[in-house]
């Protein structure tokens, strides 16, 4: 044995990735100073905007410079910037790409843009949420940036910007990237510094009466009353802790809370893969257990959603087993 790490072939990935989650978070930053923060409305009614766009369009074109060979499975795709009327949109999508990628055109934003719509499935492929709550981006709560590289339906390396979020609770100045590959353990770093990448780690209650829990701001995200319900059957005692996007896996990784409950708020609704996958591995890495609301581990062997799933369960680890238990009860109830 010489004492190389089973994943030390995923280091370039991390480095990869966590450059490319960085560049994104720099633009959407650059498209709130720019106060171009308005949305259009997707055939969903969902909010997307021109950092959606640019965001991908950048991480899209890392990855394809990086690693040629690989497919994406992003949210986003080129069509409503393709339409007739939208060349407004299209030309400020430029803009900001532009401000990080000078030598982008407009026909090859919108090509970056499409990199992404491979389906998934088998094999290797990188899962990208662009922006990760593009509500709370609106509003200028918490948001991110997020990118993870699943192998034969394993996740094996995860970056995440939350461009407002500390980089340790309690600090003035905002901005965080999380990294994770399997195996190695999960760290953050400064978004705007080179400073040293800090491991991070669960909390280790195990009274469910002192736990806090995380949950979506946008009660259409996930089931509050449910959740609300399995508090009450493991006697938490703290009021919800409810921000928006991934950042809530971030928040549980680190030790400030220690559930995160997303509760389907319909029978047929089923998750997509680009809004767990590097969360999932960040939380795993430090610690924590992530599965759905029966238990059982996500399968991102089935394409774009995770299909064979119902919601999402995280937690610090040692709580798990009372959660999908209380859970159980109250979808019993209900």
């Amino acid at each position: 044995m010489d004492g190389t790490s089973p994943n030390a072939a995923f280091e370039r990935e991390r480095e990869v990735a966590t450059a490319a989650v960085r560049d994104a978070a720099i633009l959407c930053r650059a498209v709130q100073r720019g106060l171009e923060t308005a949305a259009m409305d997707k055939e969903d009614r969902s909010p997307v905007t021109i950092a959606d766009f640019g965001s991908q369009a950048l991480i899209c074109r890392t990855l394809a410079e990086a690693f040629p060979g690989d497919r994406i499975v992003a949210e986003e795709d080129a069509a409503m910037l393709r339409r007739a009327g939208a060349e407004e949109s299209a030309s400020r999508v430029l803009k900001f790409v532009q401000g990080i990628r000078p030598e982008a055109d407009g026909e090859s934003v919108l090509s970056w843009i499409d990199l992404g719509r491979d389906e998934g499935g088998a094999g290797r492929f990188w899962t990208l949420d662009p922006i990760d709550g593009t509500k709370g981006f609106l509003r200028g709560g918490q948001y991110a940036v997020a990118l993870a590289l699943i192998v034969d339906g394993r996740i094996e390396v995860a970056a995440m910007a939350c461009p407002n979020l500390p980089v340790r609770a309690g600090d003035e100045a905002v901005g965080a990237v999380f990294t994770a590959v399997r195996g190695e353990g999960a760290e953050v770093r400064p978004l705007d510094a080179a400073g040293p990448a800090t491991p991070i780690r669960v909390g280790a209650g195990t009274d469910p009466r002192d736990a806090r829990i995380c949950e979506s701001v946008e009660s259409g995200h996930s089931a509050q009353d449910q959740s609300a319900l399995v508090a009450e059957r493991l006697g938490v005692a703290a009021a919800p802790v409810r921000l928006d996007s991934q950042a809530k896996y971030a928040v549980v990784a680190r030790g400030e809370a220690d559930i995160y409950l997303r509760l389907p708020t319909r029978k047929d609704y089923r998750e997509k893969i680009w809004d767990h996958a590097a969360g999932a591995l960040i939380l795993a890495e430090a610690g924590g257990v992530v599965t759905d609301v029966t238990g059982r581990p996500l399968d991102f062997t089935k394409g774009r959603e995770l299909s064979e799933n119902r919601g999402v369960v995280a937690t610090n680890g040692t709580l798990h087993d009372r959660v999908i238990a209380a859970l159980a009860e109250a979808y019993g109830s209900a």
